[in-house]
């Protein structure tokens, strides 16, 4: 199969008839072999019953429903591990994503030799609220990640085939898949303009919860990426230095107690902070022990990525 569209939505019923006619134009039109994998995010109006529709019209259109509400990274997910094209396209079931753009994503992954392909909506229809956290957090995850795309948020993608068989999206991580993929060692990521819509039926789901769990999200990602198999690392190294500030503040108030005999140790709120951060760098280097006890004891600890494998 040349092409799966992997589609998570919620109560987006008014749109999805539109959206599988003008998919199922472009793939006829291309001649590629395609399925439509739509992933109902526990919707409470009639878009389970609109996908079974188009189901029976269509039946390259196939559908999943969750019993409720999950998010946007759990449909992603989910759509990913029943994906069996050679390349995946994910994109919105709000027709703000055009079905057009997908010839030229597929293209980029298959002649071009890119992993992954994030779209740029460099001109939006969306209002302030939504387009000013989305450039911060664009902003911040270029500045963290060292991956300069100018829209990570962009629901519409393309990857191979073996990127997202390697990757797991869950909490509000869809933001960052190429932070992910990258991670895991999909370095060749590509950028294309792509065509923004204004929303036609419904109304947007962004709330400013996002923000917050954006924030968090990324920090996650970031932290894991780089300390998930090496805990201490970051535990222990912090943990040390918080204690040797300590041990410092000590000493020097012991020798100047026996020294010169000038004032009780106690005396002083600098004791008191030079104690505190010992028994923070103790508690630290504990926490970055265990840590590295649970790290190694685990059923990935020796999961790899390998890429290709020659003579086997």
């Amino acid at each position: 199969m040349d092409i799966s569209i992997v589609i998570p939505l919620f109560n987006e019923d008014e749109s999805l008839p539109e959206l599988v006619r003008w998919i199922d134009e472009v793939m006829n039109k291309h001649k590629f072999s395609y399925e439509v994998v739509m992933v109902d995010d526990g919707s409470t109006d009639r878009s389970w019953k609109v996908i079974l529709e188009l189901n029976e019209k269509n039946p390259n259109v196939k559908g999943i429903k969750f019993r409720r509400n999950y998010g946007k990274s759990a449909g992603l997910n989910v759509g990913f591990e029943h994906a069996n094209g050679d390349v995946i396209i994910t994109m919105d079931a709000d027709l703000q994503d055009s079905p057009d753009e997908i010839p030229d994503l597929y293209k980029m992954i298959r002649e071009e030799g890119f992993d992954l392909v994030s779209g740029w909506k460099q001109k939006r229809y969306d209002p302030l609220t939504k387009t000013l956290p989305t450039k911060l957090f664009n902003w911040a995850t270029r500045k963290m990640s060292g991956i300069h795309l100018h829209d990570f948020n962009c629901g519409l993608k393309a990857y191979r085939k073996d990127v997202i068989k390697s990757i797991e999206v869950y909490g509000e991580m869809h933001r960052y898949i190429p932070v992910i993929a990258k991670t895991a060692g999909f370095s060749n990521i590509g950028e294309k303009i792509v065509q923004h819509q204004a929303r036609k039926y419904g109304v947007t789901k962004f709330g400013w919860e996002r923000f917050i769990n954006g924030w968090l999200d990324l920090m996650s990602i970031y932290f894991v990426g780089k300390f998930g198999k090496r805990p201490m690392h970051f535990f222990g190294l912090i943990g040390t230095l918080s204690f040797l500030s300590g041990f410092v503040i000590a000493t020097y108030l012991a020798i100047a107690k026996f020294a010169f005999q000038e004032y009780n140790m106690t005396d002083r709120p600098i004791f008191y902070f030079g104690l505190l951060a010992m028994v923070i760098g103790v508690q630290l280097f504990l926490a970055g022990f265990l840590g590295e006890l649970i790290s190694r004891n685990s059923n990935d600890r020796n999961s790899y990525q390998l890429a290709e494998k020659a003579g086997y």
